[in-house]
């Protein structure tokens, strides 16, 4: 039997359990190191063979020993838009990573930027940080590789582009800085993103170092189409029978929307400023990039976002 193994972490949010899914479909579960911070959460893939172990980002000393075993790790990132505390964190898992014997990683990016290096949405610099971080580590350790995968903006993470419009209470106006005009955001299904990506791991996984597949690349995932903010939130008001329109406001009267606000604020620190800077690289293009990647690696058109939101209304 193949003793190659695949370590993931965190394995229990949205796109690390449908990667695990569909991983999980394709290889043996004993091939399996899956680390997260809720290790109860993953009971039915321990009970299958796999190997279960916790660690936390924000616990740096529990990362340390626990890749060991793995030779591929897909490393998902921490879920924060914080910059340097969040690129630290990066920086420790790979280190740890590498130090446990792990000889290519996988990265979950996003898809800001344009396919490029730079970015003016804040929530992109820890993702651009960590690229440039793999990249610096292939080119001084030839034995160590890398693959990037940009992955596209979350269809189901249309509330936090509209001032966190709700399904269930719906407002008649979205207030955003932001006329909604194009350009706008290829949205792409997380479960799709899941199951590309467990795709793009296991073309690689049992190749020898030298044939890895999309070795030092960076792959950009992303819906079939591109939906401007305002086409985005007409369809909103039309899945729930409800006009609903944009009003373009200030950064300043953006963030001090008391549901706004509260959102955007991490361990106490007010950061509604700093996410609205997403809205700059929406303008600026950095999220309407369209690539067949998706499409190809699936063998199938990708869901369209209309669909995925009528069914997240049907579900509601």
């Amino acid at each position: 039997m193949d003793d190659k193994k695949i370590a993931i972490f965190p394995a229990s949010g949205k796109l690390g359990r449908s990667l695990l899914r569909h991983i999980s479909e394709a290889i043996d579960p004993n091939q399996l190191v899956l680390i997260t911070r809720f290790p109860s959460k993953l009971d039915n893939y321990r009970d299958s063979g796999a190997i279960v172990r916790q660690a936390d980002y924000d616990a740096p000393e529990t990362l340390e020993n626990v890749f060991s075993g793995a030779n591929t790790l897909f490393l998902i990132s921490y879920a924060s838009f914080e910059h340097e505390h969040r690129s630290k964190a990066h920086r420790t898992a790979i280190d740890c990573a590498r130090r446990s014997g792990v000889k290519h990683i996988f990265y979950s990016s996003l898809a800001y930027g344009a396919g490029g290096g730079f970015s003016k949405a804040h929530v992109m610099q820890a993702h651009l940080d960590t690229e440039r971080y793999l990249a610096k580590i292939s080119d001084e350790d030839a034995s160590f590789s890398y693959t990037c995968i940009r992955e596209g903006l979350y269809s189901e993470s249309f509330p936090i582009y509209t001032a966190f419009f709700s399904l269930k209470h719906p407002l008649d106006e979205i207030r955003i800085p932001h006329n909604g005009q194009a350009p706008g955001i290829a949205w792409a299904k997380i479960d799709e993103l899941g199951e590309a990506s467990a795709a793009i791991l296991l073309s690689s996984f049992h190749a020898t170092h030298d044939e890895v597949r999309d070795k030092n690349r960076t792959i950009l995932l992303s819906g079939p189409r591109e939906w401007s903010l305002t086409e985005t939130v007409q369809l909103l008001g039309r899945v729930i029978g409800k006009e609903v329109k944009i009003c373009e406001v200030t950064v300043e009267e953006y963030v001090t929307q008391p549901h706004v606000s509260e959102a955007h604020t991490i361990k106490g620190k007010k950061m509604g400023r700093e996410w609205a800077t997403a809205f700059e690289a929406i303008r600026d293009g950095e999220a309407s990039i369209v690539t067949l990647s998706l499409k190809e690696i699936l063998g199938r058109e990708p869901e369209d976002f209309e669909t995925t939101v009528c069914n997240l209304v049907a579900n509601a």
